[in-house]
């Protein structure tokens, strides 16, 4: 079963009056492409959540964001050195007393001193911390994949109703195809016959290589049998498709090859309704690449 590249997951988890908000999204991407919004006492884990979010997802742009309730974060603090004022207290007295130096040094002057006062991040447990963090992450990042399979299964059905048209397009095209075969064998006799009525001439070895010449160049039969050669392996490719076997990137290409034949097919063509047919077709397969491209 294919999966589509788009899905969202929440989660959330309380650590010691804490509350945290996991949200997990994901985007169509060519790779795999992994953000990670922390506050920024929780940077220390992002290495290791970036590793969870690759053990789910193989390919498309995913963002994983960590937040903490308003008013229920635990609040930074101020954490003054008292070893480092008292040495700056002492050395200002030495200063003072050697050289003579006036004033005094007040308490917001010692506390405007590198190293004496410096704002300190919240500290919550570490291990229940990364515990929690981690069981969270993962329970949005899995909420997001099932998303991404309930879309898959709905592109799978839409893209196996699209590919039934192909085939019937492709039939059309072969039907249409015999008939601009053997109307042009057709022109080309009653043209051999009108020369030979009116010069008494007769080449029946050119004339069939005429037809030769001319059916060849309107044969499409190797390009509808490889088209239907490649919607046969994209349905493959649909059925096998499941968790560690993506399948976006194997449908891209074999739609470029069916883009192909179908081109070859047109420039083949030399009446109206085939250039319709092959219209259509090419319509028929840009949706089918639309809907590909969120295909993880």
């Amino acid at each position: 079963m294919i999966r589509s590249m788009t899905g969202f997951g929440r989660a959330s988890f309380e650590l010691e009056e804490a509350h945290f908000d996991v949200e997990v999204r994901t985007l169509n991407h060519r790779y795999l492409d992994i953000g990670i919004r922390l506050p920024r006492f929780l940077v220390p884990y992002e290495a290791e959540l970036r590793a969870l979010a690759q053990e789910h997802f193989t390919r498309g742009k995913t963002e994983v964001s960590v937040s903490v309730g308003a008013g229920n974060a635990p609040p930074p603090h101020l954490e003054v050195d008292l070893g480092a004022a008292a040495e700056y207290v002492a050395a200002a007295e030495r200063l003072r007393g050697l050289y003579g130096l006036p004033g005094a040094l007040d308490v917001a002057s010692v506390l405007a001193l590198p190293g004496v006062a410096r704002i300190v991040e919240p500290k919550l447990s570490d291990e229940p911390l990364r515990i929690a963090l981690r069981k969270a992450v993962d329970a949005a990042l899995r909420a997001a994949d099932a998303m991404r399979a309930a879309e898959g299964e709905t592109l799978e059905r839409e893209l196996r109703v699209r590919l039934a048209h192909v085939r019937e397009l492709a039939a059309a095209l072969k039907e249409r195809a015999g008939l601009v075969q053997a109307a042009v064998r057709e022109r080309l006799r009653k043209r051999a016959e009108q020369l030979r009525q009116e010069t008494g001439l007769q080449d029946e070895a050119r004339l069939a290589q005429e037809v030769v010449i001319a059916a060849d160049r309107l044969d499409v039969t190797e390009e509808l049998v490889r088209l239907h050669s490649h919607v046969d392996q994209f349905e493959r490719i649909l059925a096998e498709s499941g968790v560690g076997k993506p399948a976006g990137r194997r449908l891209d290409f074999l739609l470029q090859e069916l883009g192909r034949e179908t081109n070859t097919i047109g420039s083949k063509g030399s009446d109206a309704p085939v250039a319709h047919l092959v219209v259509e077709l090419k319509t028929e397969l840009e949706r089918v690449r639309e809907q590909v491209q969120n295909i993880e």
